[in-house]
């Protein structure tokens, strides 16, 4: 599992910022710190609580110098929709291949639902030299991050 003081495995993956583009997280490091918010599922009560007070807080993260990035297995077409309706101002991240939640060993499976290998709710920053400096990582989906320990590590990153 990923954690603090980890290079973070590079990859590219499809972003969607309204439009359709590609992310590669080593051409990236110049928005540094990076704030990686993985999420279960797109459309869903606690993903979309978290996402807006990332939005509502993102002036703070802004102003700390950092770049948010929503993180999900959805696939880019259904982020871009979930972007839209909730006015993100920042893009997300489709790991629709599941290949970065694998290599960063944060998938989970919610096997009562038939729904298997999805983001398991994280927060990971990762400075400009690819270094992690923050991980959390929930094995409780319901649980969200602690915004303020998120904030913190921005400011040390």
């Amino acid at each position: 599992m990923v954690s603090t003081g980890d290079e973070a495995t590079t990859f590219t993956a499809p972003l969607a910022n309204g439009d359709l583009d590609s992310f590669t997280l080593e051409e990236r490091l110049d928005e540094a710190p990076l704030v990686l918010v993985f999420f279960p599922g797109a459309f869903t009560g606690t993903c979309t609580h978290e996402m807006n007070t990332f939005q509502e807080r993102l002036d703070e993260f802004s102003d700390a110098g950092a770049s948010v990035y929503g993180v999900s297995v959805d696939t880019p077409f259904a982020l871009n929709e979930f972007r839209g309706q909730l006015g993100l101002d920042f893009d997300l991240i489709s790991d629709t291949n599941r290949e970065i939640v694998d290599e960063w060993d944060i998938a989970m499976d919610f096997t009562e639902l038939g729904v298997d290998d999805v983001a398991k709710r994280s927060v990971i920053v990762v400075d400009s030299d690819g270094v992690v400096q923050y991980a959390w990582i929930s094995d409780d989906p319901g649980v969200e991050p602690d915004y303020d320990a998120v904030l913190d590590a921005v400011q040390s990153a």
